[in-house]
Parts: structure tokens; C-alpha cells; sequence
């Protein structure tokens, strides 16, 4: 086991790894840039270093400055969290070249499957059916443009390196094609340092539903369920919950035999998340591998009662799997929702500045209620990045109970000083149309819809 990780991301996510480390006995050391020196959750690592400005492109994008402080604190791997480097191959090459461990899939995996057009190709030849679409990167504009119209409009541009709805334009029309094409690609460029570009056909009003994977050194991938996380705004995630309110024992069998077949073939190892787009008429479609540890790991954690951060350090250190397929069972229901410093009835504009009071729900009869957060009182979120402020998972022995739970969780969750999206989390939760589990991507738009008619 090691001896010393570094952390290299921030808020939550750090926090949440340097607290595994240490019930594992793992000492943890934990980067910042000037516009975190003072993020509580820093106080909990072992030790700290200041790798550069506030920009991530400066600071939790800059390797050279990560791999530096991990030689000079005697680290032995390196855990990247999500976003920023966490599926970035080249990051994980240099980690090796320095002697350290890469805390996620090797380098050649993380090319073929965190190149979601190289992943479509990888999953279509294992036998699952895959969207529509390009048969990789696109070469230009140009070729997009002509593909699209070979498909049909509506279509989806989305960036190859990317997730987390960044570098992705949804195209209606041929003559607006090349203007989104531009955006996408220079937003791609931004967040992930790759313009690359796929596109798929665009499903409106599908369901995204998602599979939780775990693989070791010795040849052993097992999936964990699945994950429902059509619950978006801007394709970006609101509400997770596992297990999905329309996944059928048999079709999670056969997606979940399939898809570890193909991780197999490629080599893969550590965590990963096979993501699907479920039609109207129920037909499903692979969509793309998130080659890291996702935001919503924790309602998986929820219902297997699995460890997933604690699993990743074991199977980076060569360890094999804890557990076998045959081994993981489906507890009761868990729903998670991502507190965001955003208004949601503005647009969902970020909401920086300083908290002044932040009060987690108290425990509530017959549900489990998980905080993650590395927020407190008087902490001033920075504008530089992700608006994630907490994650509210609250466990329970079926789906109206979890449900139930999550209302009471929310309307006990005080948070002042900055907006936040607990109102629209509660709207979700009480919709007549969510707690029947009869929703899609363009759920939340709706219902935000309904509640400006009402003003």
C-alpha cells in the first residue's frame, strides 16, 4: 500500500479522498491555488502546497507544477479526483515517468475509452448499440455539417476529451452548424486542452442512465447497478439515483455483461462509468465512458455499501478487487443532489461569495442522509470554478422513502450568504411526474418553465 498520496483537485472531491486515505492508514498531501489558501478542507490533509494562481489553467490544469509537488513530498501516486487532469492521459504517463501512480485507468485505456469517440467505436464492436453518430473525431466543420445531414437534425456536438456538458452544442439547423461547431471547439479547448469534436444524433427527451464499473490489474471488471441521472439542466446533472425507475433485471444483466466484456478487452482498470441514453420507445444507446471516479459515486456507495475512493487507492496499488460480481447486492434506493452555488430561478447564475451560515440537515427516522461537502461558515467560494458546493445523499429501503427523505433533508439544509439550488431540488422532489419516476432530460426544463408561467 502507499505510503503518501497526493490530492490533485480541490473542494469536496479533495476532501473526500483525503478522508479515505486515511481510514486506509495513507498519508495525503493536498494542492491548492492562491483563490483556495483558505478552503477548509486543506486543515484535513497531511500536508499542503500552493502549486499557482487561481486559473485552473495555471494551477489545477498546470502538470508540471502537480508532478513537482508530489516529487518534493515524497509522494507515491497521485489521485486526480474528477474534472481538471482526472482523464487526462498524458498527466497519467507523466506520473509513471516520475515513479508515481496514476490513482485511475492506464494511460492506453484512458485514450480508448476517455476518447468518447473512440470509446463508440470500442462498445459497438462489443455488441451494444450505439447512437447514430460520427465514427470519431470530426476532421472539421465541414465534414460535421455533412454528416448531420446525412443523419437528420436535431444533432449533438460534444467534445471528445470532455464531459460534465462542457464543449457540447446541440445543432438544429444546418445554417447555425457552423457557428456551434466554433463555440464547442473553443470551449473544449478551454476546459480540457484538446478542441476535438464528435457528434451523435441528437434524442430528445431520453432518459440518461449510467453504470458504475470497478476493474483490477488481474483481469476482474465488475459493475456496481446503475445510476438514473436524467435529472439535468444545460446537460449537466442535478439528481442522481440508483437504482433507475426503469431499468428491468434483464437488461441490467445484459448491458452489465457487455460492457465489462469490452473494459476487459481494452485493458481497463480502476474506476469508470459506462454512460447510456435511453429513447421514448425504450430503446437504449451507448453513449460514452467517463474513465475517472464520477460526482455521483456516492448513491452507488449508498446502495452496495462499497467503498469506491478506497477501492480505486487498493486496485492502483496493485491489489486485486475486494469483491466479485456475484458479490455486490442491491440495497434499498439512494438519491442524490448536487448543492450548486447558482439561482436557479435566474438561469442558474453562479452565486460566488461568502457563506455565512451552512447548516447540514439533522438525522431523519428510517433514511440514511450523507453530506459531502468541504463547506462552512465564513468560507467565500471563489469564481473560479465549478459551482458544487455540497452533495445531499439520502439512502432509503425503497424509492418513496428516499424521495420522502430528500424533501425533509432539503427543507433542513441551511444555507445563507449565496444563492443556492435547494428551491429547484425541492420542486424535483414534490413533482408528481418524479415521484412516479416518469421523467427525462428535458424534466427540469419543463418544470422550470411551469414556474416562471406561475410568476
Amino acid at each position: 500500500m502507499f505510503e503518501r498520496i497526493l490530492i490533485a483537485n480541490r473542494g469536496e472531491i479533495a476532501l473526500r479522498v483525503i478522508r479515505a486515505s486515511r481510514e486506509m492508514g495513507v498519508g495525503s498531501v493536498a494542492v491548492y491555488s492562491e483563490a483556495d489558501t483558505d478552503s477548509p478542507h486543506l486543515e484535513e490533509a497531511d500536508e499542503r502546497v500552493c502549486i499557482g494562481p487561481a486559473k485552473s489553467a495555471e494551477s489545477y490544469l498546470n502538470m508540471e507544477a502537480i508532478i513537482q509537488a508530489a516529487e518534493q513530498t515524497d509522494c507515491c501516486a497521485v489521485h486526480p479526483g474528477y474534472g481538471f487532469l482526472a482523464e487526462n492521459a498524458l498527466f497519467a504517463e507523466l506520473c509513471e515517468q516520475a515513479k508515481m501512480t496514476f490513482i485511475g485507468p492506464p494511460a492506453g485505456a484512458t485514450r480508448a475509452m476517455g476518447d468518447k469517440a473512440s470509446a463508440r467505436e470500442t462498445m459497438r464492436q462489443a455488441g451494444l448499440p450505439v447512437i447514430p453518430g460520427s465514427r470519431g473525431t470530426l476532421p472539421d466543420s465541414e465534414a460535421g455539417l455533412k454528416l448531420a445531414e446525412e443523419i437528420g437534425f436535431p444533432v449533438l456536438l460534444k467534445a471528445t476529451a470532455g464531459g460534465g456538458g462542457r464543449g457540447m452544442r446541440r445543432v438544429d439547423s444546418a445554417g447555425e452548424f457552423a457557428a456551434r461547431y466554433d463555440e464547442a471547439a473553443l470551449e473544449a479547448e478551454k476546459a480540457f486542452g484538446n478542441p476535438g469534436l464528435y457528434l451523435e444524433k441528437y434524442i430528445i427527451d431520453g432518459r440518461h442512465i449510467e453504470f458504475q464499473v470497478m476493474a483490477d490489474a488481474f483481469g476482474n471488471v465488475v459493475h456496481l447497478f446503475e445510476r438514473e441521472c436524467s435529472a439535468q439542466r444545460r446537460h449537466q446533472k442535478l439528481v442522481e439515483e440508483s437504482p433507475s425507475p426503469v431499468m428491468t433485471p434483464d437488461l441490467r444483466r445484459d448491458l452489465g455483461e457487455k460492457l465489462c466484456e469490452a473494459l476487459r478487452t481494452v485493458g481497463y482498470r480502476n474506476a469508470g462509468t459506462v454512460e447510456f441514453f435511453r429513447d421514448s420507445q425504450g430503446h437504449i444507446y451507448f453513449m460514452e465512458v467517463n474513465a475517472r471516479l464520477q460526482v455521483e459515486h456516492p448513491v452507488t456507495e449508498q446502495i452496495t455499501g462499497r467503498d469506491l475512493v478506497a477501492e480505486q487507492i487498493r486496485v492502483a496499488a496493485n491489489e486485486p478487487l475486494l469483491f466479485e460480481q456475484d458479490d455486490i447486492e442491491m440495497q434499498g434506493h439512494s438519491i442524490e443532489c448536487r448543492i450548486n452555488a447558482e439561482d436557479p430561478f435566474d438561469d442558474f447564475k453562479p452565486s460566488p461569495g461568502q457563506v455565512t451560515e451552512f447548516v447540514p440537515p439533522a438525522d431523519i427516522p428510517g433514511v440514511k442522509v450523507r453530506v459531502d461537502s468541504h463547506v462552512r461558515p465564513g468560507y467565500r467560494i471563489p469564481v473560479y470554478y465549478d459551482s458544487l458546493i455540497a452533495k445531499l445523499i439520502v439512502w432509503g429501503p425503497d424509492r418513496d422513502a428516499a424521495r420522502e427523505g430528500m424533501v425533509n433533508a432539503l427543507e433542513g439544509f441551511k444555507v445563507d450568504g449565496v444563492k443556492t439550488t435547494i428551491p429547484i431540488h425541492l420542486k424535483i422532489m414534490k413533482d408528481a411526474d418524479f415521484a412516479a419516476g416518469n421523467y427525462d432530460t428535458g424534466f427540469v426544463g419543463r418544470l422550470l418553465g411551469e414556474l416562471n408561467d406561475e410568476k
